[in-house]
């Protein structure tokens, strides 16, 4: 009766388990957060990122219509320096 009620141990079978196998097979906290968060904020998530993009895009726009107002600036002072 006592090796019925005695704690079963688990039985490995094939190569020994080492310590960079083990914590390879662990989650590590930055992972776990990450499934949370995907959990969580499920549409939410997907949305921020489309915003996030639009947000880029609309950067990029700026910086070019920048560039542009530039060019033609200094291309209408070089024009006024060579009038005079």
């Amino acid at each position: 009766m006592q090796a019925a009620d005695a704690p079963r141990t688990p039985v490995r079978q094939g190569r020994p388990v080492d310590h960079v196998t083990v914590t390879a097979a662990r989650p590590s906290l930055s992972d776990a957060l990450r499934a949370l968060e995907t959990v969580l904020l499920r549409g939410g998530h997907s949305t921020a990122r489309r915003n996030a993009w639009t947000s880029v895009l609309e950067d990029r726009r700026r910086a070019r219509d920048r560039l542009e107002v530039a060019h033609v600036l200094q291309a209408a002072a070089e024009g006024t320096r060579r009038a005079t």
